[in-house]
């Protein structure tokens, strides 16, 4: 049975989804592999979908997306292409050799013009991305279905966890032919990134130890681990596991061709160099397509307690990436035309629009990360960043019905958090929204939980900083803001950042500071009115007319009256006598 919707122009129904992916184990020439990973798609995989009765409705590169409406005939497809890619490996030499995965998932898909999606796809995706060269991996749902009308042999690999897929998912590898592939010429185990998504994944590479002494191996290998799981955790990105990483340790390597064998696009590299007291370790985050350097930094320190040391370098380098590694991935989307409906493509994009902190970009982002969602409900991305979006519309007057804003914001971030407890900025979308709604508590333990789940989140620092400033937290404040701050520097939101920084020092009557501060966040965007408040503030503290009067006008247009003023510092500050120390400075600044 179909169910039409939008006229017809959307269908639901049930199907196999069948996804392979092929690749060489070794890399070769780009124009060489192309062409030889059109012939397995044209040559073996096309023809044998067709036979059995399946259709290939989405390949790109390496991967093809394949629909059945039989379960058992998906099955045995899977075992021919399979068997024939065995075939043709077999007299070549390893570097020739193509190694195939395949997962398969039965479930509804939600077909729309000439695609489909939805999480029957996402699943078989997935099963793909976890299966081992040469192995067929099945759903328990195409398992029940179809075991006992084939004549294969399955073994119970328990239930899984898949990335975006909200419950576990139980999983069968099929037994049969596998192809032999070179393990004893130690190619590295290949970790699938998300293809179909155009998600990039991350190479953390093992940082060399040039101290001379052997005793630092394991400081160095110690960087490098920590830092692939502080990447992990932060899940914008996947990265390859330490196994296949680890295998290039000692070795000279070309970026370009370790990425290939690796299945990454950034790559980061570095080293450890101590000499008497100091340590110097050296990090590099290149994007390995055209060697181009994103991120070079050097880390000098005294050597004192080594684990402390490892920490905190760990923590530097890893907070230093994120941003740099986001921005670079959303410009490079958003400069090339829009090809697909891709929600990862979409979200990036958002995420381009967002950054721009206007009234019509703030819109431009929302309705693609609506469009992301609509791709992938269970993306909590794209949940937690449309609930950013719809708190700052409401925050910032961009709506004319806040309220509803706040309460879809609540919905959209409890929702991230629902899909991935474990994604920090779904925490950090709860943390925002409440401390939009002065659920301040609530506030302090969503962002303090952010950091546990990534400590370099610079964000979550800054405005645990602005938590604890409502608190009357004043020099713990400064220091959080100071510290995300150091973790991200040059980062897009560093003028919203500087706002809290500047009331910390406002409320602890270094008015100055305040002036200063608060300047600099108003030079960097002169659409965000709230540190200009500071500024104004402070120059009526410290009777400094002439220069208030300069600014006053700016502050009228974005900030308004007097009462303008109180409502805004209302919504967030629970303390009326730091209301009013700010009201003060601001009368005496001439606000009427």
């Amino acid at each position: 049975m179909v169910a039409d919707d939008s006229a017809g122009q959307i269908k639901r129904r049930l199907a196999a989804i069948l996804v392979a992916g092929y690749q060489r184990l070794f890399p070769g020439d780009e124009l060489d592999r192309v062409a030889e990973m059109h012939g397995v798609l044209s040559g073996t995989i096309e023809p044998l979908t067709r036979e059995h009765g399946g259709n290939i409705f989405k390949h790109a590169g390496d991967l093809a997306l394949c629909e059945f409406d039989d379960a058992v005939a998906a099955i045995r497809c899977a075992a021919e292409i399979r068997e024939a890619i065995a075939d043709r490996n077999q007299p070549l030499m390893p570097e020739q050799r193509i190694a195939i995965r395949i997962g398969i998932n039965l479930g509804n898909i939600i077909v729309e013009g000439a695609d489909i999606f939805g999480d029957a796809v996402n699943i078989a995706a997935r099963l793909e991305a976890l299966a081992e060269p040469g192995s067929i991996y099945v759903s328990a749902a195409i398992y029940d279905l179809a075991a006992d009308q084939v004549d294969f042999e399955f073994e119970d690999l328990g239930p899984k966890e898949l990335k975006n897929i909200r419950r576990p998912v139980r999983v069968w590898r099929m037994a049969g032919v596998i192809d032999h592939q070179p393990d004893q010429l130690g190619a590295p185990t290949i970790t699938s990134p998300a293809r179909f998504d155009d998600r990039r994944a991350i190479a953390v590479l093992p940082f060399a130890n040039f101290s001379g002494d052997p005793e630092h191996e394991f400081f160095a290998d110690g960087i490098t681990e920590d830092i692939i799981s502080m990447l992990a955790g932060w899940r914008a990105f996947p990265v390859i596991a330490r196994n296949s990483t680890f295998t290039y340790k000692g070795q000279t390597v070309d970026i370009k061709k370790v990425a290939h064998e690796l299945g990454a696009f950034y790559v980061l590299e570095g080293s450890v160099r101590r000499s008497g007291r100091r340590v110097r370790v050296t990090a590099q985050l290149i994007r390995a397509d055209t060697n181009h350097h994103i991120l070079a930094d050097r880390y000098d320190r005294d050597l004192t307690d080594l684990f402390e040391l490892q920490d905190e370098i760990v923590t530097a380098i890893a907070g230093a990436i994120q941003p740099e590694l986001l921005k670079f991935e959303r410009e490079r989307i958003a400069e090339r035309p829009q090809l697909s409906e891709d929600a990862y493509e979409l979200y990036q994009r958002g995420m381009f629009h967002h950054y721009r902190h206007t009234k019509q970009e703030n819109s431009e982002a929302q309705a693609y990360f609506r469009r992301a969602l609509a791709i992938d409900p269970r993306y909590p991305q794209a949940a937690a960043a449309l609930s950013i979006a719809v708190c700052n519309a409401g925050s910032l007057n961009w709506s004319e019905d806040p309220e509803t804003c706040y309460k879809e914001a609540d919905d959209l971030a409890h929702q991230a958090v629902t899909l991935d407890p474990h994604y920090p900025n779904a925490q950090f979308a709860l943390g925002l929204l409440c401390m939009w709604t002065r659920r301040n508590e609530r506030a302090i333990t969503a962002f303090e939980e952010a950091i546990k789940l990534n400590p370099s989140f610079a964000a979550a620092h800054v405005l645990l900083g602005q938590m604890y400033l409502y608190a009357g937290r004043r020099e713990e404040a400064i220091d959080l803001a100071e510290k995300g701050i150091h973790l991200s520097p040059a980062d897009p939101r560093l003028f919203i950042w500087l706002v809290g920084l500047a009331g910390a020092h406002y409320q602890l009557r270094d008015y100055a500071k305040a002036v200063e501060i608060g300047r600099r966040s108003w030079a960097l965007n002169r659409n965000w009115p709230h540190a200009l408040r500071y500024v104004v503030a402070a120059l009526g503290q410290l009777a400094r007319l002439e220069e208030a009067q300069e600014v006053l006008p700016e502050y009228k247009r974005v900030g308004g009256s007097i009462e303008d003023s109180a409502r805004t510092l209302r919504r967030n500050w629970p303390d009326p006598d730091d209301i009013e120390h700010i009201l003060d400075g601001l009368r005496k600044a001439g606000l009427e």
